[in-house]
């Protein structure tokens, strides 16, 4: 199963460097149930973007609780056992959750099949919309509006030899 685990360059960096993602348990996004209801498609690319979009929006959350850090969203794309991504039915149908799963242990770095980032280009539309965020949150539209912003912005794919040049 293909899971999308949010992260920011400071988070990937230390992945890297313990080489795993953790500490468990680690929240994560991909292909469930109430995310292909919610979607209403049956190509599972277009599912798995959708799961990684997910993450994007999770990645930019952090990112406003961490002003210290660069601001890139930050997405790695990881294989694990379909057992190892636990789905809450319940949870799944609040649509701030759609595609929400939770591992129950740390990821090893090796199982790592790519990694999303954005560009450099993309640093000043996704820093607003961190510093946006919370008043989006609370129904601001202009607001919400530089939070969508953000996602405008495709995030790049790397390829996991890459990590090291991203994290320089």
């Amino acid at each position: 199963m293909r899971v999308y685990i949010p992260t920011t360059l400071l988070g990937l960096a230390e992945a890297y460097k313990v080489g795993e993602l953790g500490p468990a348990p680690l929240d994560a996004y991909a292909v469930t149930p109430a995310l292909r209801e919610w979607y209403v498609s049956d190509d599972i690319e277009e599912l798995e973007y959708a799961a990684l979009t997910r993450a994007a929006q999770a990645s930019l959350r952090l990112l406003a609780g961490d002003p210290g850090t660069a601001r890139r969203r930050v997405v790695i794309a990881v294989d694990v056992s379909d057992g190892a991504a636990a789905y809450d039915p319940d949870r799944g149908l609040d649509p701030a959750s759609l595609g929400s799963v939770r591992l129950a242990a740390p990821v090893p770095i090796g199982k790592a099949a790519a990694v999303h980032v954005d560009s450099s280009e993309a640093e000043d539309d996704v820093s607003a919309a961190a510093d946006a965020l919370g008043a989006a949150d609370t129904g601001d539209e202009d607001a919400r509006f530089i939070v969508d912003g953000a996602e405008d912005h495709e995030l790049l794919w790397y390829a996991t030899q890459e990590i090291p040049g991203l994290i320089c």
